[in-house]
């Protein structure tokens, strides 16, 4: 049996956040929650932030009566009853469209950060009814915002932060947050060229950290309970060195397009 000490990470909740309007500092206002609630951030702390508060910050959200439905838009909303807008703007906001399955009236698009996934990632839940929220213009521009702004409030303390969105996965049910946007840690741990524990080389397993720490995150937010910022303490994440858009994958690469 080794005697290294079992390993722990700890998933804490930052609640007293409230709604967040256009303009707002979230790193002042996520950092002074947490010093409410007695958990401030410290050092080695990643901070997990949903998309949802982050573009509300700033400022991406419209209202869906300003949206001019084209004629594809009207087109697709006819054959599966969808909001013929909220169309418009998912097709507005994709580089691609990937599929269109109108049986089910789904829509699966690759947006311009190069994101595969459903609507774009243009969401009408937890915001104004008659709205809908857009990702961030640059996620990672936002992540390093937001981790510059808290390396100012708590000085001398190294800290990271990861941007998550949620996202469905092939083959699988359900949906888990993975990161769209990322600074202060390099998002990828690659262990291609170290050998396993019976010697045998490594070829393949690069592990993507920086979702795995979005959707550890996930399971203390939930999507209801009002709490879009967690703290991740105890994971020992590697120095910066990328961004989130280092996990999408090259066109090059990709086995299914």
């Amino acid at each position: 049996m080794s005697g290294r000490a079992a390993r722990r990470i700890e998933v804490i909740g930052i609640g007293g956040i409230g709604e967040i309007a256009a303009g707002d500092s979230l790193a002042d206002i996520i950092v002074s929650a947490a010093q409410a609630q007695r958990t401030p951030v410290d050092d080695g702390d990643i901070l997990v932030v949903t998309q949802k508060v982050v573009s509300k910050a700033e400022g991406m959200t419209l209202d869906l009566a300003a949206v001019q439905p084209s004629a594809s838009a009207l087109e697709f909303a006819a054959v599966t009853g969808r909001d013929p807008r909220l169309v418009e703007v998912v097709m507005s906001q994709s580089r691609e469209i990937v599929r269109l399955d109108t049986d089910r009236g789904i829509i699966i698009s690759e947006t311009r950060h190069g994101f595969v996934c459903a609507n774009a990632g243009v969401d009408t839940s937890n915001v104004p009814n008659g709205a809908a929220a857009l990702l961030p213009e640059d996620p990672d521009r936002s992540a390093r915002r937001i981790h510059d702004r808290v390396s100012e409030l708590v000085p001398n303390v190294s800290v990271a932060v990861v941007i998550s969105d949620t996202h469905g996965r092939a083959w699988r049910e359900g949906q888990v947050n993975l990161a769209i946007g990322v600074a202060g840690l390099a998002p990828i741990r690659d262990y291609r060229g170290t050998t396993d524990t019976f010697g045998r080389g490594l070829k393949a397993s690069a592990v993507a950290v920086a979702d795995e720490l979005a959707a550890a995150a996930e399971l203390v937010m939930g999507k209801a309970d009002g709490i879009p910022a967690t703290l991740v303490r105890g994971y020992e994440f590697l120095p910066p060195g990328g961004t989130a858009s280092d996990l999408v994958r090259d066109r090059v690469n990709d086995l299914f397009r």
